[in-house]
């Protein structure tokens, strides 16, 4: 069962959102917060697997809350739920560790499938936020010392296996791109997100980009 938690500064909004997620045999709503000091809270009194948040909250915003959550031993998937279809958002909330990015307008057949991916280990961004992001990394190519010297912590190996994560490979495609075992190559990304300090692999991608070793 997939425990998750529903933060929307409305009411109305948390309502529908369980009305989606409630029929789903396998998902259970099992606390809402209405900002993202109260979601910081409700995962340490609930385990959560996933929260679906939105992004601007009184108390505390969701991008603030998805860093703070993020910290938490155990942390659940974050994914982030907006009207506003904007790369500030986007980019702000990759980095603070959510793997997911779905505008409000999303289909709701579609959300208990983020919910579903994003538990699994997958990201899930919504197609235009995919598109663009695409779009930008394709335009600015960009090679940052700070991004190249974090890097730097890594062994060959590592840095091999996690610029096929920044390309988007599954753990199954890196074993079999690199003749390695799917144990192995799930022990190199722990090991190498664990000396870079991040959460998830969304956060090791975007790091990969701004080192510019995506070229």
């Amino acid at each position: 069962m997939i425990r998750v938690l529903i933060v929307d500064d409305e009411a109305l909004v948390r309502a529908g959102l369980r009305l989606i997620l409630d029929p789903a045999p396998d998902i259970e709503v099992v606390a809402e917060a209405s900002n993202g000091s109260e979601a910081s809270q409700a995962c340490r009194r609930h385990r959560v697997d996933v929260v679906l948040m939105d992004v601007r909250m009184p108390v505390m915003d969701g991008l603030t809350a998805a860093g703070e959550i993020g910290r938490l031993p155990g942390a659940p998937k974050v994914i982030m739920l907006t009207t506003f279809d904007l790369d500030e958002y986007v980019h702000a909330a990759l980095r603070a560790g959510a793997v997911g990015f779905l505008l409000k307008d999303t289909p709701p057949q579609e959300l208990a499938g983020a919910v579903r991916t994003v538990a699994a280990g997958s990201a899930m961004l919504a197609p235009a936020v995919t598109k663009r992001l695409i779009e930008e990394f394709a335009r600015t190519p960009q090679k940052s010392a700070p991004a190249r010297a974090q890097l730097a912590a890594l062994t060959d190996r590592e840095t091999t296996v996690i610029r096929a994560v920044a390309r988007g490979l599954s753990n199954h495609e890196i074993g079999r791109t690199l003749s390695m075992s799917e144990a192995t190559v799930k022990t190199h990304v722990s090991r190498s997100l664990s000396k870079l300090g991040l959460t998830n692999r969304v956060q090791a991608a975007i790091l990969v980009h701004d080192a510019g070793l995506l070229d």
